[in-house]
């Protein structure tokens, strides 16, 4: 399918694109060794959201985002971290074990170290997840992973970072993701799902903005859509307080 024009946003978008932004934002990974990921964090937990929400977890939170969400709520990550090797990692994750493996951030596609790892653990036998800005080409990324690609929406502040063609990229296996500020997001988002024909391409997620959605309201918007679209809820947030880290 041909890639379409991105949607015009509700709201003014950051100024992402701007080179000097861009660099002091990626100011952590300066001076990274080839063969090395900035780490932030590898914990196990219950997955909290997509298909897999329930299950238990190793998540490996790589520092660093080029973007700055509104809602954003893992801005420690930004900055703070430490160099491993690869594998260092793959030893720390194996030393959790379960079989399910997330990489998140910050956004894990800004360090190259992050394809050979997502291969390293497929190659091992795990099940890979990656949860990913949307903000970065998908195209290289091992088949074998599970993509969770978050379409940045209006209210986000960063609709205008969208890389419209990952889109085009998604596998069955895959899941695309929505963050919803408010009603106006989840008309946009529905507009985005029918342009781009995702339903029956891959599971479509929906979450509220935690303290700005009311997931019973969107709930009913997702209802009264008639569409398949499946409800998030943020398990973590639940079972955990909501700015706990490392759950």
């Amino acid at each position: 399918m041909k890639s379409l024009e991105p949607l015009p946003t509700v709201h003014p978008p950051r100024d992402a694109s701007s080179a000097s932004v861009r660099a002091r934002r990626l100011r952590p990974l300066e001076g990274k060794a080839a063969g090395t990921l900035i780490v932030h964090e590898v914990y196990r937990s219950i997955q909290g959201e997509s298909t897999f929400a329930g299950l238990p977890c190793v998540f490996v939170r790589l520092t660093a985002c080029h973007l700055r969400c509104s809602y954003c709520d893992t801005p420690h990550a930004f900055h703070q971290g430490e160099a491993m090797g690869l594998d260092a990692v793959l030893a720390e994750v194996e030393k959790h074990g379960g079989g399910l493996v997330e990489l998140t951030g910050g956004e894990p596609l800004l360090q190259e170290e992050s394809y050979p790892l997502m291969t390293a653990l497929a190659d091992r036998g795990w099940t890979v997840l990656l949860e990913t800005s949307g903000g970065l080409p998908i195209d290289r990324v091992d088949p074998r992973a599970r993509v969770i690609l978050d379409v940045k929406t209006p209210a986000s502040g960063e609709a205008g970072a969208n890389v419209w063609s990952n889109l085009d990229r998604l596998k069955p296996t895959d899941e695309v993701k929505f963050v919803l500020g408010d009603r106006g997001d989840f008309e946009w988002s529905l507009d985005v799902i029918r342009r781009h024909g995702l339903v029956g391409r891959c599971p479509i997620l929906m979450s509220a903005v935690f303290d700005r959605v009311d997931p019973t309201e969107l709930a009913g918007w997702i209802l009264e859509s008639g569409l398949p679209i499946r409800l998030q809820v943020q398990l973590h947030k639940i079972l955990w307080d909501p700015k706990a880290r490392g759950v």
